[in-house]
């Protein structure tokens, strides 16, 4: 992602580098199976999520002395160091899981296109595919960045936004020809029922990453007046690209729909029934083009914090260093090390029955463990609001004490709710695959939760304590 230097970024600079964050095509037909509910889903946690965790951040990442780090400075001031480096582990060890879910749907679109059903049900092939992406754009990072953050802002505009309007005009077009809305849709409730509350996960997962934008306030035009501003813009874009993409793969599919080829199935339905043409190929390859470009632009990005718990000597100094073109290279390749674990975890270890399995495990542990960092960060807020009022701020939630706890104890209860209703069964799903979903997700989430805390008592303590020891006796 580019990032503007002595100088301020315009508005529209700060909206796209943040919408490229967290909009995204992947998830449409996940919001897809909850039929008229996606528009509930997404109003509740563009409101009630999406909001309280873009107000707090900005508030956080503007104290004097919170700005270095992130959100490991963010939880580590208030809660203490240990919490800071869980938190800022968790931030980091999502993406490596969500990279996984990203590819899925690659390997599903071009499966689709190619017309070659065994790149995406073959276990063996899939895992191989999802690899050797991986792999090949992580290498393309090692020199330099600078034409990947080209790719991710042409691939948010052209793989993404145009795609979601077309398939707009395409639907507008399709039912004004006489054909029906689908009865998944027509027969759903707004409401959702108690059994499809679990839907609430992936829906949270339609915003995580705003609070990154945070980090830039000082370099936004005139901060105070136009963060506002451009956070209520977001999150109206946000829902609104979220639910039109959601709605035209739930209106025109009917029964079951494929996690990684629903938004195909969809489009072919609308331009050439029955019939892989030319501009479904097209468009196919468009929005696998916005995927890659949002998998590229994610893969240092998150590193960063990484780095600043190195320099603090919480992991070895030698992850701290960077090659000649900025690129911290052993990080790196630790990541897509993490990466091909994870893609074989998930990908055999679904048991080869199919894409969904596997892409909703993904999905939902991405969810989990990005989570755990903001439940620590809401925590850590409330500390921040009751006992540091008196931090020099260059922004703050308006209204007083009262207000920024409701606003924080909003975002901490949806994100307690996701993080406990990721864990009842899909109704789409059937009882034998959804033990199988349980079982794969709870173990992947327990480890992963206890991966930090014992790093950090085993090395990241005993490693500080010998560098301040070595550092007293120079």
């Amino acid at each position: 992602m580019e990032k503007i230097l002595n100088k301020k970024m315009t508005q529209f600079a700060f909206f796209s580098m943040t919408a490229s964050l967290f909009i995204t095509v992947y998830e449409y037909p996940t919001f897809a199976m909850s039929g008229k509910s996606l528009i509930f889903f997404l109003l509740l946690c563009g409101i009630c999520w999406f909001l309280p965790v873009s107000l707090c951040s900005a508030e956080l990442a503007t104290i004097e002395g919170y700005q270095e780090g992130g959100i490991y400075s963010w939880v580590g001031k208030p809660l203490g160091e240990k919490y800071g480096f869980a938190s800022i582990f968790f931030q980091w060890f999502q993406v490596t899981v969500g990279f996984v879910t990203m590819i899925y749907f690659i390997i599903g679109t071009i499966s689709y296109i190619l017309g070659i059903p065994e790149i995406n049900n073959d276990p063996m092939f899939k895992f191989i595919s999802v690899v050797s992406i991986f792999w090949i754009l992580t290498l393309l990072q090692l020199k330099g960045t600078e034409t990947t953050s080209k790719l991710a802002k042409y691939g948010f505009s052209i793989g993404i936004v145009l795609p979601v309007i077309l398939m707009f005009g395409l639907t507008i077009k399709y039912f004004l020809s006489g054909n029906q809305i689908s009865n998944s849709f027509t027969h759903s409730s707004f409401i959702p029922k108690l059994n499809d509350i679990s839907a609430l996960t992936s829906f949270v997962l339609a915003y995580m990453g705003v609070e990154a934008s945070a980090t830039h306030f000082k370099e936004l035009e005139n901060p105070k007046k136009n963060y506002p501003k451009l956070l209520f813009i977001l999150v109206l874009v946000g829902i609104l690209m979220s639910t039109v993409g959601g709605a035209v793969v739930s209106m025109v599919l009917s029964g079951n729909i494929s996690s990684n080829q629903g938004v195909m199935d969809a489009i072919t339905k609308l331009i050439s029934p029955g019939n892989i043409s030319w501009p479904v190929k097209v468009l196919g390859l468009l929005i696998s083009f916005g995927v890659v470009a949002q998998v590229s632009s994610w893969i240092v990005s998150p590193t960063e914090g990484l780095q600043f718990s190195a320099t603090k000597g919480l992991l070895p100094k030698s992850l701290s260093k960077k090659n000649k073109n900025q690129v911290p290279v052993k990080i790196l390749l630790i990541q897509a090390v993490v990466v091909t674990f994870w893609a074989a975890l998930l990908t055999f270890g679904s048991g080869g029955s199919g894409g969904n399995i596997a892409f909703q495990a993904a999905i939902s542990l991405t969810v989990l463990i990005y989570l755990s960092a903001y439940i620590l960060f809401f925590v850590s807020y409330f500390v921040v609001v009751f006992k540091h009022k008196n931090l020099k701020r260059g922004f703050e939630v308006s209204g007083g004490q009262k207000v920024k706890m409701l606003v924080s104890v909003i975002g901490f209860i949806v994100s307690v709710a996701a993080v406990i209703t990721a864990f009842i069964i899909p109704s789409s799903m059937s009882k034998e695959s959804g033990k199988i979903y349980i079982i794969l997700l709870a173990i992947c989430f327990i480890i992963t939760l206890s991966i930090p805390f014992v790093f950090y008592h085993f090395y990241s303590m005993p490693n500080k304590k010998k560098l301040e020891d070595n550092s007293k006796n120079q």
